[in-house]
C-alpha cells in the first residue's frame, strides 16, 4: 500500500485536492503541498486546519518548489517520502514532474494534457506527442502514471469506459458536454488559469469524426441540449484532451467535446483575440519592454481562486452516448451536477475546481489501496471505472444515468456483467 502524497500546484484544483486528501489522510498518509509561491501553499494548509479537515492527526506541510526543475522535484519527493504525486499545477509542468516520478519510482497523476508554451493547438494526437512517448519506460520501471484524472478529462473517460463495458454492445458516438450554469458576478473572468484557458480556444478545434481527425474553427459548430437540472444550453464544438485518448482506446468512430459559452464571454474573447492580446508571442512596447500579450491579460484578470466566495449556481458535465444494445439503438446520458456554493462551503473553492480536484485525490486513493496501482502509464478509460465512480459518489461527485427508462442514481443501476471487448488494449475491469 502506497503512502504519503505530494500535491504540486496551489491553484483552485490543487486546493480542492489538498482538502480532500486531508479528509482521507488515514488512507493517504502525510500530505505535502508545493508550488513556486510558498505563501499560497501555506494559505491552503491554514484553510484546511481552520476547517479541521484532517481526518486524523498527521503531517500537513507546505513547500516552495519550481517543478520545472526536475532535480529539485526529485529531491522533494525523496525528502517527504512521497509515494504518490498529484501534478495539479500548470499543464506546462507535466513532462518535468513525470520525469521526476519515473526517476524516483513515485506514482504520477495529472489532470490535463501536457502543453508546450511555444505551441498552441498542436496537431493530434496530443498524448502521442508527449506523455505516450514514455509508456514503455513507465512499464519497464513499474511506475504507475495516471493521465488526465480530473473530470474532463478523467471522470468523463470513466463514464465512457462504463458504457463500453456495461451498457452497450457497440458505441457509435460519444459527445462530452460541459456547461457551467453558474455566475461569479465579475465583468469577465476565467474559471481556471487564463493562460491555459485561452490557449484551448485560439487555434484549430480538433474532433474525432468518422474515425479521423476533423478540424473546425472555434465557435463554428454549436448544438443545443435540454440537460438535467441546468436546463437548455447552447454549447460549441471544442478541442479537448479526452478526445485524444478515447479515440485511440475505445475504437468509437465519433468522439466530440462541447462546451457552453455565454454571448458575453464570446464577445470579450473575440475582441481580445482580434486585438492580438491572446498571442503567446512576445511584443516590444514603445518603452523597449518585451511582453507577452497573453501573460498581460492573465495578470489583469481576476485570480480564478478569488471567484469562489461569490459563485452561485451549478455545473453539468456528462457523456451523451449513442450505440446499440441487444440489437436496439440506444442513447444514454451519464452525468454529474455540482453546486458552486456547496463546493465553497466544503473546500473554499468553486465547483469547477472541485470537479477537477476531487477525482485526482480519488485516483491517489485508488493507487494507495492497490485498485489502480497498474505499474504502467494509463488513461482513465483503461482502468476499472466502477471503484472510481463509487468512490467519487462517496466523496461528493455522484454520478447519474438518464436513459429511455428514466433518470437513475449510479447506485440504483442494475449493471450487466462486463463484456470482454471493452478497449483496444484488451484490458477490462
Amino acid at each position: 500500500m502506497k503512502k504519503n502524497l505530494l500535491i504540486i500546484g496551489a491553484g483552485g484544483v490543487a486546493q480542492v485536492a489538498a482538502y480532500k486528501a486531508a479528509m482521507h489522510n488515514d488512507v493517504l498518509g502525510d500530505i505535502h503541498i508545493a508550488s513556486r509561491t510558498l505563501s499560497k501553499c501555506e494559505g491552503i494548509v491554514a484553510g484546511i486546519l481552520e476547517k479541521k479537515a484532517l481526518k486524523r492527526p498527521g503531517i500537513l506541510a507546505a513547500h516552495q518548489l519550481d517543478a520545472m526543475d526536475v532535480e529539485a522535484t526529485k529531491a522533494l519527493i525523496r525528502r517527504t517520502k512521497s509515494q504518490i504525486v498529484i501534478n495539479a499545477g500548470s499543464a506546462f509542468l507535466n513532462m518535468s514532474v513525470l520525469r521526476a516520478c519515473m526517476d524516483v519510482g513515485a506514482a504520477y497523476i495529472d489532470t490535463a494534457i501536457h502543453e508546450d508554451p511555444s505551441r498552441i493547438c498542436e496537431t493530434p494526437p496530443w498524448y502521442g506527442n508527449y506523455e505516450w512517448t514514455h509508456r514503455d519506460e513507465c512499464e519497464r520501471k513499474g511506475v504507475t502514471a495516471i493521465l488526465g484524472a480530473g473530470f474532463d478529462p478523467g471522470v468523463v473517460n470513466a463514464y465512457a469506459a462504463l458504457a463500453a463495458q456495461r451498457l452497450f454492445d457497440r458505441i457509435d458516438s460519444i459527445d462530452i458536454i460541459d456547461v457551467n450554469a453558474g455566475s461569479h458576478g465579475r465583468y469577465f473572468a476565467t474559471n481556471f488559469d487564463p493562460e491555459i484557458n485561452f490557449r484551448e480556444f485560439t487555434g484549430t478545434v480538433w474532433s474525432w469524426q468518422d474515425s479521423q481527425w476533423t478540424s473546425n474553427s472555434m465557435f463554428e459548430v454549436s448544438r443545443t441540449d435540454d440537460l438535467p437540472v441546468v436546463g437548455t444550453h447552447k454549447t460549441y464544438l471544442t478541442g479537448h484532451d479526452e478526445i485524444h485518448s478515447l479515440s485511440a482506446n475505445l475504437g468509437v468512430p465519433d468522439v466530440r467535446f462541447w462546451m457552453g459559452f455565454g454571448e458575453h464571454y464570446i464577445n470579450v474573447f473575440t475582441v481580445l483575440k482580434n486585438l492580438g492580446l491572446l498571442s503567446e508571442q512576445p511584443v516590444t512596447t514603445a518603452e523597449g519592454l518585451e511582453v507577452v500579450p497573453l501573460k498581460v491579460v492573465k495578470a489583469v484578470l481576476p485570480d480564478p481562486v478569488s471567484l469562489a466566495p461569490d459563485y452561485v449556481g451549478k455545473t453539468f458535465i456528462g457523456d451523451l452516448i449513442r450505440g446499440v444494445r441487444d440489437g436496439v439503438e440506444t442513447e444514454v446520458l451519464i452525468y454529474n451536477i455540482s453546486d458552486h456554493e456547496e463546493a465553497f462551503a466544503e473546500t473554499d473553492s468553486q465547483a469547477i475546481s472541485y470537479t477537477a480536484g476531487v477525482p485526482a485525490t480519488a485516483a491517489a486513493m485508488l493507487i494507495a489501496t492497490g485498485q489502480w496501482e497498474c505499474h504502467r502509464m494509463a488513461n482513465v478509460e483503461e482502468l476499472p471505472p466502477l471503484p472510481f465512480l463509487d468512490l467519487l459518489g462517496r466523496m461528493g461527485l455522484p454520478t447519474r444515468v438518464r436513459d429511455a427508462r428514466g433518470d437513475w442514481a449510479f447506485e440504483e443501476l442494475d449493471l450487466p456483467e462486463p463484456e470482454l471487448v471493452a478497449v483496444r488494449t484488451g484490458k477490462v475491469s
